[in-house]
């Protein structure tokens, strides 16, 4: 069941296109962009939840298809956890990957009477104009003691066709994410590069390839490729797990606190 909590979004300034759901619904099972991603969030996720209370809510804002909604249940089995986006459609996807409480709202106007443990924002932050209101909302929904964890693409000099028509608004720098969460409010605790081993193809990819080239390329499953990618990114979450720091990559993660002040 998806519960309604908005109407549907309005398509005059739109921060994401939902023709993109019926694609990510095919590959992000099984790409390994998709879980390298789903292996960092889960080990950061059972870290920062490992002490809080059972029954604690966690919320994903802008879950999409559901990929990582399952990883987030496994993580911290003892929470209660919600998805949130803006699209039903991206919903109705997500119900066939997850037995969360699935909810159609704005995070900008949350519908909840509850505290959250722990929010997600996981390449959400990037597509719209005001991050650092985004941010500032979700501190507001924390519980004392909760944590962000979020994850953005990384490095201005990547920027291509692909950012463009997936409407993202921005890449960020560690400077960037860090001085946002700062300014928002957050104790940084952590704040990481990753996605290493595809720095220097994207680098490459992304000067030789025509703007006119169709995005959704980009996004294709060659079967040896994905599996030799995923086998070279597998190595990240056990780092990052243990709080390393990657030098290089394509993304950043960040673990942010609300702290005791409210």
């Amino acid at each position: 069941m998806v519960v309604e909590a908005v109407p549907p979004p309005s398509p005059a300034a739109p921060t994401y296109d939902p023709r993109w759901f019926e694609l990510l619904d095919r590959v992000e099972d099984r790409h390994f962009w998709f879980a390298a991603r789903r292996r960092v969030v889960a080990a950061l996720a059972r870290d920062v939840m490992r002490d809080a209370p059972a029954g604690s809510w966690v919320l994903e804002i802008g879950c999409g298809t559901g990929g990582l909604l399952a990883a987030l249940q496994s993580a911290c089995p003892d929470s209660r956890v919600i998805g949130m986006d803006l699209h039903r459609e991206a919903l109705d996807r997500a119900r066939r990957r997850s037995s969360a409480a699935l909810i159609q709202a704005d995070a900008v106007h949350p519908p909840f009477g509850v505290s959250f443990r722990l929010i997600g924002l996981f390449d959400v932050i990037e597509h719209l104009p005001d991050d650092a209101g985004l941010l500032r909302q979700v501190r507001t929904m924390l519980a004392p003691l909760g944590s962000l964890l979020v994850t953005v693409p990384a490095h201005p000099r990547l920027w291509s066709y692909f950012d463009e028509a997936s409407h993202h608004r921005r890449r960020y720098t560690t400077d960037d994410l860090r001085s946002r969460l700062h300014a928002a409010g957050f104790r940084v605790d952590y704040l990481s590069q990753f996605m290493a081993p595809l720095l220097p193809i994207m680098w490459l990819r992304r000067r030789a390839v025509s703007r006119k080239r169709d995005p959704a390329g980009e996004l294709g499953i060659v079967p040896g490729i994905n599996a030799l990618m995923n086998a070279a990114l597998a190595i990240e979450a056990p780092l990052i797990r243990r709080r390393r720091q990657i030098p290089f990559g394509t993304s950043l993660v960040a673990v942010a606190r609300k702290g005791t002040d409210g």
